[in-house]
């Protein structure tokens, strides 16, 4: 399936409804989405990404079965932290001629007016009605309402099934429109009136530009001059759905491959693709939104936003995307977290829990080498609060999994120990610990090597052999404790 993704860049989309940056806020300057990813609750994909008056917009394909993909939600924010859904943005209802497959959500302001373009019905001939359409509004939220009541393109042409449209602005005002599934991708100008499409110098209305190994996911967008022309390649549904991109000195191309920026990371997340890009205005700071499904999960429909920095070479051309895994719970959620045990909430911008014998929270990763950093402060009870490790088979339990814990106790100790549905302790330091102060609690694990450090100060060295890769997490035992500043990374 594909879904398109239309985002205006902020640094060329110079319409009256495109502000400054947020005024309330620093510019958002981050790795990656500091309150962790996925950003918002629920099955969500093929992201596209605006800005509308200084806050960011985000217009996700509710990702169930085709015939259930009736409405489409957005997502807004002023910090790219925080995010506010704003439900049934539209609907199959307010569409005359869609009953189906709703997808590809592509946002654009003009003319005092809002404009979203869509696919619906994953029509698989000319027979069959269906396409791109075309809906207005007159709030980024909408309600959006059919623009023309049918499609503005209905049909198969150069082989590309019309789904997957991207809109893009240039700076002398056309707008052109990228679209295309079925391994092959058009290009299209829009008139001024954005309902209707127009010619090329030619007298053409559809140029070809599929670039090598493009499956569909149009994305343009313009940077120092060039023109930037991102797709996703492979099965939507299957781990390698990745996002690959191209370069050339004109919108309407030749766009010849260079290579792939974003794929799947087996210790974080598979099936990345179906992206949209965000640059924040007047800066350099780029991200590229996209879908992705948890490693343990493998259905079709297993899928969820997220952003991660994008950089880019002295020559222009894009670093490699990599997924980080952070959360400070500054957006006062836990989405992306599965507990096992105790009760956790996120408040205040950190993530709690109350006093319970074992109970733990894991992150859907699996880290081999690595090192894991948490904020940890024990604010009850006699026992112990800290991080776990290359973990296996979760359940709840005391110590219902197999992998490590470090943690530290009020009772005057840092302690490392490894579970397997019982506890062996490793290593044990003393540390003069107080209920309700933070302490930096970091764990490295290299091969057999294990090292705990406690504010920066190594506590425990040892080696173990029995757990080699798994999830990563924070768990207390006889203890309520507040955890923060979540990072994992590869060693």
């Amino acid at each position: 399936m594909g879904v398109a993704h239309a985002f205006v860049s902020a640094v060329i989309a110079a319409t009256v409804l495109t502000g400054a940056p947020p005024s309330t806020t620093a510019v958002p300057d981050f790795p990656t989405a500091e309150a962790g990813n996925p950003i918002v609750d629920g099955w969500y994909a093929d992201p596209d990404s605006v800005i509308y008056n200084g806050t960011y917009w985000v217009y996700p394909t509710s990702s169930k079965p085709y015939d259930q993909q009736t409405y489409l939600d957005a997502f807004s924010s002023t910090d790219l932290v925080n995010w506010t859904r704003h439900p049934n943005v539209l609907t199959t209802a307010d569409i005359s001629w869609a009953t189906r497959a709703l997808w590809a959500p592509a946002p654009v302001a003009r003319n005092g007016k809002y404009y979203l373009y869509f696919g619906a019905n994953d029509i698989q001939s000319d027979s069959q009605l269906g396409g791109i359409g075309v809906a207005v509004a007159d709030r980024p939220e909408g309600p959006y309402r059919d623009a023309i009541g049918r499609p503005l393109i209905g049909r198969f042409v150069n082989g590309a099934q019309p789904i997957d449209q991207d809109v893009f602005i240039d700076d002398d005002g056309q707008a052109y429109m990228y679209y295309g599934g079925w391994g092959h991708a058009n290009v299209v100008r829009l008139n001024a009136d954005m309902t209707s499409l127009g010619t090329f110098a030619d007298g053409s209305q559809f140029k070809e530009i599929t670039p090598a190994n493009y499956t569909e996911g149009s994305q343009m967008f313009k940077r120092n001059g060039k023109y930037y022309f991102m797709w996703s390649e492979d099965g939507w549904t299957g781990p390698n759905y990745a996002v690959a991109y191209a370069i050339s000195d004109s919108p309407t191309g030749p766009f010849t491959r260079i290579g792939r920026v974003l794929a799947q990371d087996p210790a974080v997340a598979k099936g990345s693709g179906h992206n949209s890009v965000i640059n924040v205005p007047g800066t350099d700071i780029w991200y590229i939104v996209y879908h992705r499904r948890p490693l343990s999960l493998n259905g079709a429909n297993d899928r969820m936003v997220a952003y991660d920095r994008m950089t880019f070479n002295a020559d222009g051309t894009i670093k490699p995307v990599t997924m980080l895994v952070k959360d400070n719970f500054e957006d006062n959620n836990a989405v992306g977290w599965r507990t096992f045990g105790g009760s956790w909430s996120a408040s205040g911008g950190k993530y709690r829990t109350g006093a319970s014998y074992g109970g733990k929270s894991l992150q859907d990763t699996n880290f081999g080498n690595v090192r894991l950093d948490a904020d940890v402060s024990v604010t009850s009870g006699r026992g112990d609060a800290g991080v776990v490790f290359r973990a296996t088979s979760p359940a709840t339990g005391t110590d219902a999994y197999r992998g490590y814990y470090a943690g530290i106790t009020t009772q005057g100790r840092v302690i490392l120990g490894k579970a397997a549905n019982n506890w062996t302790q490793l290593g044990s330091a003393a540390l003069t610990v107080t209920a309700g102060v933070t302490y930096r609690l970091r764990v490295e694990a290299v091969g057999s090597a294990i090292r705990v450090y406690v504010n920066d100060t190594l506590r425990i060295s040892v080696t173990d052999t029995s757990n080699t890769s798994g999830a990563t997490g924070v768990r207390v035992f006889d203890a309520a404790a507040a955890f923060d500043n979540v990072v994992v990374s590869k060693l």
